[in-house]
């Protein structure tokens, strides 16, 4: 048997991208939200004696929203007069009414056990027949401690289900409708799922009657514990500002967004002068990690601030007409336009929020997917589709409100070709109901 080794020589070029520890951390800035950014660079200055972070402020002293839609809601009523002067938790307030208003009794130690069970939306999360297992009390004393508990603020408190809660709401109202306590109680469900020809019967009244207590029973509260809980409002610093003068559009990066990095000089000639080969290597490492991480910083300013700009340039009819138009606009294009990849503008706008005279609104919602229409090369954006629905809406006889089908119709005229099943997508996104649910019976004149 004979054995025999060749050995080749060959050289080839390939081509690939070393993910170096510097280029890894240049891709996490750039992907960083301003917050994170600067959590980041202190965490940096804490490992790095030779690093300083100034941080510029834009004069922001109060939480940001963002305000992509700003309209109020009708759920913004007057609760404030209903709140404590402090900020206290649910339990803690009913704590604090349980003591000023009940006398130290047996009686009163049944509430304080029910409150143990209130839920965070202001719900009693245990039934009687468990709280008098587990206290010993008869049902006749644990219904007598949850009507007291009934009675205390947030009105509404203790309810062991919807239709409870709004029923001690509606107890509580004084400019209630005559029959929304009765017809809650009774004939709930028909109420809410609108079959309102049964009320109507039960109870002799015309269906605008009906149509009136349904209003009201839409303004009451059906998690009367809710606003107790509600997180602290965070943050929203502004990368980008827009400014628009006289049809002139100005794009600026805001202060917080690009932090200064200062590089302590003194304290590194100081340690220079020790003439110790460790501290010296340490040194030159400490002072390398502070070059590359100033590059990056400048160059993530750099990009968001081209990202941005051609965002603005091509959707320059949003800062400029009052009906904010936007036009359909892809990640690619804009990555096109400046030269890089497609996933540096998904890092770039993610998390990243651009502030107007009318509101802030995250650089993301400015892209759209469009629909063409018909034999025309022209798109038009969904974002405009849906405005124009909810425009159609807004606009119908409450009494015959717009079918799916007529909605399809009245933009097949103006040479929107969109399908019914669109349509009913489009309008559950705008959380418009179907026009069965949004049908109103008026009192005819």
């Amino acid at each position: 048997m004979r054995f025999e080794q060749h050995l080749n020589q060959k050289q080839s070029q390939t081509q690939k991208l070393a993910m170096t520890q510097e280029l890894q951390q240049s891709i996490q800035m750039l992907q960083y939200n301003t917050e994170d950014l600067l959590s980041f660079l202190e965490a940096k200055t804490l490992e790095n004696p030779l690093m300083e972070v100034k941080i510029e402020t834009d004069d922001y002293d109060s939480p940001i929203k963002n305000t992509k839609n700003y309209q109020q809601s009708d759920n913004d009523r007057e609760w404030i007069n209903e709140l404590p002067d402090e900020s206290i938790s649910l339990f803690d307030y009913l704590i604090q009414q349980i003591h000023l208003n009940y006398r130290d009794t047996y009686l009163r130690k049944l509430v304080l056990f029910l409150v143990e069970y209130i839920d965070v939306n202001g719900y009693l999360s245990i039934t009687l027949e468990e709280a008098c297992q587990k206290t010993g009390a008869t049902s006749i004393e644990m219904l007598d401690a949850l009507t007291l508990l009934q009675m205390l603020e947030p009105t509404g408190v203790g309810a062991r289900d919807l239709r409870e809660c709004l029923m001690l709401q509606i107890e509580k109202d004084e400019e209630a409708p005559e029959l929304a306590y009765i017809i809650v109680e009774e004939y709930f469900e028909e109420l809410a799922s609108r079959k309102w020809q049964v009320i109507e019967k039960a109870y002799q009244v015309e269906l605008y009657e009906v149509q009136t207590i349904f209003d009201y029973i839409q303004k009451l509260s059906p998690n009367p514990g809710a606003r107790f809980s509600q997180e602290k409002e965070s943050y929203i610093i502004p990368d980008i500002l827009v400014h628009v003068r006289d049809n002139n559009i100005e794009v600026l990066s805001t202060k917080s967004s690009t932090p200064k990095l200062i590089f302590q000089q003194a304290y590194f000639d100081k340690m220079t002068q020790a003439k110790d080969k460790e501290v010296e290597e340490y040194l030159k490492n400490r002072k390398s990690e502070f070059e590359w991480i100033k590059k990056g910083l400048l160059q993530r300013g750099n990009t968001i601030l081209k990202v941005a700009e051609e965002i603005v340039k091509r959707q320059s009819a949003f800062f400029l007409e009052k009906d904010h138009p936007l036009v359909p606009m892809q990640l690619k294009e804009i990555a096109k336009a400046i030269d890089v990849h497609e996933s540096t503008i998904s890092r770039s706008v993610n998390g990243k929020y651009l502030e107007t005279d009318f509101g802030i609104f995250e650089l993301r919602s400015f892209f759209t997917v469009g629909l063409q229409q018909g034999e025309s090369d022209e798109e038009l954006s969904t974002s405009s589709i849906k405005k124009r629905i909810q425009e159609l809406v807004n606009q119908e006889d409450k009494a015959k409100p717009l079918s799916d089908q007529k909605l399809v119709d009245l933009l097949l005229k103006e040479d929107i070709k969109i399908s019914r099943r669109t349509v009913a997508k489009y309008r559950d996104e705008l959380n418009i109901q179907s026009s069965s649910k949004r049908k109103r019976y008026e009192k005819q004149k």
